[in-house]
């Protein structure tokens, strides 16, 4: 029997663990090429910062809201490293600077530029005019922002569209289910139809999944799935409309009317949907240019069409913001607060996730060799059932983008087999990690985002939990039948 040798700390002074992480700066190339660990040989108590830092972003905002607002930062960087410190005291400082730099150059870099490229960029683009918030206006806004997240991303739709969105209904007593719904929709699972919707597709397009491939095989589950959603949304907000009717004249609107010649909507940073354009022309770059060139920041390989595309979305962003009237952006009360808060806190996630995707892709040898059997039926053959839920419970509480990494590796992790005869298993992969990245805040990025900017106006969104209960009310069963639908077996 195998001991479990990542269980126990090695008996190491802490004097050197101490002197091993100050001279990081130095060594850190030799440092971060070092052995990996072999996620086989873990256990799973290496996943307790990552269960710790999930916990934080649940209940601190809860039960100590000021504090929390005021510290999030730090509490993501005190589980990182709470996982760091003793990871190197069990493994050695250079195996956990290793992972740490992987973690950072491979993950957390791409991610925080895409994210934040997208965020800027769609954050110059004010949209001016009053739109009335009624149920059908809503719901043709949501609407419209699911059809576009797919092309300029979650984030990217996300951002445009969800301050025109509070605006329209600055005047209503009953506002959350519209954010709600919106980051079901708009933020979630309108990005399921190209790579550029949602990273987990973004990953699949880089590891040889067609383009077009996910808008043939996702498209029939994508409109059956957000068809439900808007029909939903827009039942229910007709009755909170009809309730506040009953309930006496409206408030006030705060957003005056647009009159005169030119009265309506009108647009003013529109230099930014060409730098979107930039931003789409950059990740479709990074998948199809393979000049075979790659370098070692920290020690990490980096192939040069990712050096690319990360310093293009960087430069991207800086153009925005020199280019951007500041009219634009005072008019969406632009601010850094909502990125701010996704950076440090998935900094955290990252960090703090590392050994818990190395003992997923251990599979079966692994501490999680249950979930290799839970995704496979008794013949070995793939359940896709369980894949898109295994898939999406994770991605759920997980990253989705890593997740769908460690699903597309179970099922074999060779595209074009993935493309053809294991279609039904990708598409179950592929579903379950976009769409239930709705299921939590945590789920996906713009999430966090959403919500940071609803409570920026005013509104009081739900807790973790809270936002739980909407998603287990709404979401779960509409996946239930999804799953009836599409991915069970005949």
């Amino acid at each position: 029997m195998r001991p479990a040798t990542g269980c126990r700390p090695a008996r190491r002074r802490a004097g050197s663990i101490g002197l091993a992480l100050a001279a990081a700066g130095a060594g850190w190339p030799s440092l971060a090429s070092a052995a990996p660990v072999d996620g086989a040989a873990l256990c799973a108590f290496w996943g307790l910062p990552f269960a710790g830092m999930l916990l934080s972003i649940a209940i601190g905002p809860m039960l100590a809201p000021v504090l929390w607002h005021r510290h999030f930062g730090k509490v993501a960087a005190a589980w990182a490293l709470a996982f760091l410190l003793p990871f190197a005291a069990a493994h050695g400082a250079p195996a956990a600077l290793a992972l740490f730099a992987h973690a950072l150059v491979d993950e957390y870099v791409p991610f925080i530029a895409l994210i934040g490229a997208l965020y800027t960029v769609a954050g110059g683009i004010c949209v001016r005019g009053n739109l009335h918030g009624s149920p059908r206006t809503n719901t043709a806004i949501l609407a419209l922002g699911t059809a576009l997240a797919s092309i300029m991303g979650t984030t990217g739709a996300a951002m445009l569209l969800i301050r025109p969105l509070l605006r329209a209904n600055d005047n209503r007593r009953h506002v959350v289910h519209v954010v709600v719904f919106f980051v079901f929709l708009v933020a979630n699972a309108g990005g399921l139809l190209s790579p550029l919707g949602d990273p987990p597709l973004f990953l699949g397009f880089l590891n040889g999944v067609g383009f077009f491939w996910t808008t043939r095989h996702l498209l029939v589950p994508m409109l059956f799935v957000c068809g439900v959603l808007l029909a939903l949304f827009y039942a229910l907000d007709a009755w909170y409309f009809r309730r506040a009717d009953e309930a006496g004249p409206p408030a006030r609107d705060p957003t005056p009317d647009t009159h005169g010649p030119r009265h309506g909507l009108r647009i003013e940073g529109k230099v930014n949907f060409a730098l979107l354009a930039g931003v789409v022309g950059l990740v479709l770059m990074s998948g199809l240019w393979k000049p075979g060139v790659t370098f070692a920041p920290l020690g990490v390989p980096l192939a040069l069409q990712n050096a690319v595309r990360d310093a293009g979305l960087v430069a991207l962003a800086l153009a925005s913001l020199a280019l951007t009237p500041k009219r634009a952006r005072s008019g969406n009360d632009f601010d850094w607060a909502p990125i701010a808060e996704v950076a440090k806190l998935f900094a955290g996630i990252f960090t703090t996730i590392a050994p818990v995707i190395l003992m997923l892709r251990a599979g079966a040898a692994g501490p999680f060799a249950g979930l290799a059997h839970l995704v496979n039926d008794a013949s070995g053959g793939p359940d896709n059932v369980m894949y898109f839920w295994a898939t999406g419970l994770l991605s759920s509480f997980l990253d989705n983008a890593p997740t769908y990494l460690v699903f597309f590796n179970l099922a074999g992790g060779d595209a074009p087999t993935l493309m053809t005869s294991g279609a039904p298993t990708l598409a179950a992969i592929s579903a379950g990690a976009v769409l239930m990245g709705a299921n939590t805040y945590i789920g996906n990025a713009p999430n966090f985002m959403v919500k940071a900017i609803a409570e920026s106006r005013g509104i009081r969104m739900p807790g973790f939990f809270g936002y739980l209960l909407w998603s287990g009310a709404v979401l779960v069963p509409v996946f239930a039948v999804a799953t009836r639908l599409f991915f069970l077996r005949a």
